[in-house]
């Protein structure tokens, strides 16, 4: 009963280390566990591996993207036997989801800020303050803001 517990553990793992390997489609080098889209990974004895990812907003035009990536990449586990990722209605995915490690790499290769409804998102150009213009941005889960501070049009990630 150890064995196995360790062999499903050690197994559980490599299909996380896999899964974490995944970008988001929008943004290259940034992973999906980093955007706090996964929520769970069980991984089974006989090497069922079932993956649960929050959506950004269930509209989202990656999602069908996303669930092939991560299918790809667990699939590839030596002992994996099969894998179901399903998308879940809860819980609702948050900005605050985000890391730190994604927010670094939003802001400093995609110019894209992060925010929430309480608080302003800080400009990734200069730091300062930013002020919505539009919640309406390229897609349903960013808005468009202009910063206080240099003027720029700032993309901010929220949910």
């Amino acid at each position: 009963m150890t064995r196995s517990s360790s062999s499903t553990a050690g197994l559980a793992d490599a299909v996380n280390k896999a899964v974490a390997g995944v970008d988001d489609p929008e943004y290259p080098g940034v992973s999906i566990v980093d955007l706090g889209l996964v929520e769970r990974v069980d991984v089974t004895g006989n090497g069922r591996a079932s993956i649960g990812l929050v959506p950004t907003f269930s509209g989202c035009p990656a999602l069908d993207v996303i669930a092939a990536d991560v299918r790809d990449a667990a699939s590839a586990v030596t002992g994996v036997t099969s894998v179901d990722v399903h998308w879940l209605a809860s819980p609702i995915w948050s900005s605050d989801r985000i890391t730190a490690r994604a927010r670094k790499a939003l802001a400093d290769r995609f110019t894209v800020a992060v925010g929430n409804d309480d608080e302003a998102a800080t400009c990734p150009r200069c730091g300062e303050s930013t002020v919505e213009q539009s919640t309406f941005g390229p897609s349903r889960c960013r808005a468009i803001h202009r910063c206080s501070g240099c003027a720029e049009v700032v993309e901010v990630l929220r949910a």
